[in-house]
């Protein structure tokens, strides 16, 4: 018996997290993927600690929703806990986080929207694109 090709492994950036819970575009459709099983999405505990603050912070979310979201990631991520600091993105520290992610996931693509992992383009055999050129066909 064949065995199934392997899924194509992901790390969602905050910004796609926060589109897909309030807007039915292109990042909705990829969490969409994810829950059906068609990409294998990575997490790590500091995306997660980012998304809760974001979702607090500039959506003015109650505890609750917030942590519904949190738990409907987790069923259909798997956390890695990276081991190594990455210093990939020079301009916004703290989007380094998403490529440590990534390498230790030894994730194909990185999606995102932000401009600063978006000029990196590739790391470490990871492709970053945007949720667009991620959902179009080759």
């Amino acid at each position: 018996m064949k065995e199934e090709k392997e899924k194509l492994k992901v790390v969602l950036d905050t910004n796609i997290y926060v589109s897909s819970v309030f807007w039915l575009g292109k990042p909705h459709q990829i969490v969409e993927l994810a829950i059906d099983g068609k990409i294998q999405v990575f997490t790590s505990p500091q995306i997660l600690e980012e998304l809760e603050r974001v979702l607090k912070r500039d959506f003015v979310e109650e505890h609750d929703f917030i942590e519904s979201q949190i738990a409907l990631i987790l069923e259909y991520s798997k956390v890695v806990r990276p081991l190594n600091t990455i210093k990939a993105v020079q301009e916004d520290p703290d989007d380094n986080k998403i490529v440590e992610c990534a390498v230790t996931a030894q994730a194909d693509y990185i999606i995102t929207g932000d401009p600063h992992l978006l000029n990196l383009k590739e790391f470490h055999r990871t492709k970053i694109v945007k949720a667009a050129e991620f959902l179009s066909p080759v």
